[in-house]
């Protein structure tokens, strides 16, 4: 009963006036019954002391009524259930993320490490775009799909959480084939916006098994119309990556800005250098400026009539008055 009153709101308020016939009936129903008393003289009122389940329960065909009544002028009120449905529509952007998890993305220049920063930063991308098709590439010493272009969020967004550097991959840093990788899943798409973001912290360093170089992955991407942002994610020169006592580990800065510059500006997009988390936020939200998608909100409010219950709660209440008043507290002249 107590969900029935949730979101309630009535269509025609004015009517709980009426209400105030309640006390208009009490009074009636207490003067009727006075006038209807008989007075005797008796010597003792020892055997009116004695007290009936009748007794005790007489006011209830009354007390029925009055339900009944109530119940009656709260359907005229016609009570409804407000429900406020919201659609989004538009033209979307189908984009692939492809991204480092090479070993060195567990440096923690940029804190917690680079892949942490990369994966939050990536996972508030995934949710301010919720029109687009968004799919997922991962690049070691290999690439792979990680996540096919798909409009479930939360499934892509359990793919990026999931995310650990050098993890089932081999040594090594392929961009080529990642990029390769990701263009391949956008040639298959039928939008007309297709979009990559190239997300790594280091140069083509590829194991003897690669099957294509950068310069050839960007032809490709070229040929398809893809436009590719790069995002070159390291704080600086040199970093420190681990600190144990007195022990410090320290990794150069191997990112080759050039290849990456390269790559976004022949394909028509733009590349940016990540030194904290803070700045690869800012990267995200220059990208989801410049590629934004054509997004149509919809309102859509219906009502849903609670009045039957009321209705039927009044007819209950009535037919039982009725049904006490002619059976068990029949009165006899």
């Amino acid at each position: 009963m107590p969900e029935l009153f949730q979101h309630i709101s009535f269509a025609y308020p004015a009517v709980f006036a009426l209400l105030l016939l309640l006390p208009v009936m009490i009074w009636r129903h207490v003067k009727k019954s006075d006038a209807n008393q008989s007075a005797i003289e008796v010597s003792t009122i020892h055997a009116f002391r004695l007290t009936t389940w009748k007794n005790r329960f007489r006011y209830l065909p009354f007390l029925l009524r009055l339900l009944g009544v109530t119940c009656i002028i709260i359907a005229l009120a016609r009570p409804q259930r407000r429900i406020d449905n919201q659609t989004s529509e538009g033209e979307g952007i189908d984009i692939v993320l492809c991204m480092d998890v090479s070993g060195s993305m567990g440096s923690r220049d940029v804190a917690p490490s680079r892949m942490d920063a990369a994966k939050e930063k990536a996972e508030e991308f995934i949710r301010s775009r919720p029109v687009d098709r968004i799919g997922l590439v991962v690049f070691s010493g290999e690439s792979f799909t990680q996540c096919p272009i798909t409009n479930d969020q939360q499934s892509l967004i359990s793919q990026v959480q999931s995310l650990e550097s050098r993890k089932h991959l081999i040594d090594g840093t392929v961009i080529g084939e990642g990029l390769a990788t990701a263009v391949d899943r956008l040639s298959r798409s039928e939008s007309k916006s297709k979009v990559i973001i190239l997300l790594t912290d280091g140069k083509e360093d590829p194991p003897a098994t690669r099957l294509i170089d950068p310069l050839t992955a960007l032809e490709i991407a070229k040929t398809k119309g893809v436009k590719v942002y790069t995002i070159g994610v390291s704080a600086g020169a040199s970093t420190v990556i681990e600190n144990t006592g007195n022990k410090k580990s320290v990794q150069p800065d191997f990112l080759d800005e050039e290849l990456l510059r390269k790559i976004a500006v022949e394909t028509g997009g733009q590349y940016f250098r990540a030194r904290d988390k803070s700045g690869l936020k800012s990267v995200y939200s220059q990208i989801d400026l410049m590629e934004k998608t054509k997004v149509e909100v919809k309102h859509h409010t219906r009502y849903e009539e609670k009045f039957l219950p009321f209705l039927l709660a009044a007819l209950v209440f009535l037919f039982v008055e009725m049904l006490l008043k002619f059976t068990v507290f029949r009165k006899f002249p």
